[in-house]
């Protein structure tokens, strides 16, 4: 085996894993919690608390 094999070997291995990664933060189960997590910047914030925290109301009476 040359360099040139393990190089490929190594290319197709973190293409893979690329692809893995994509297929896990783009999957519909983690949506929720994704849009649970951009809002945490705003965290501290009593206007944006008061948002978040009737966002998930709604979401649980909807569920």
């Amino acid at each position: 085996m040359d360099i040139g094999t393990i190089r490929g070997f190594g290319t197709v291995i973190v293409m893979v894993a690329f692809i893995g990664v994509l297929l896990w933060a783009f999957s519909g189960k983690r949506k929720q919690r994704f849009d649970e997590d951009a809002l945490l910047p705003f965290a501290d914030d009593p206007v944006a608390k008061k948002h978040v925290e009737q966002e998930q109301a709604s979401r649980s009476n909807n569920a």
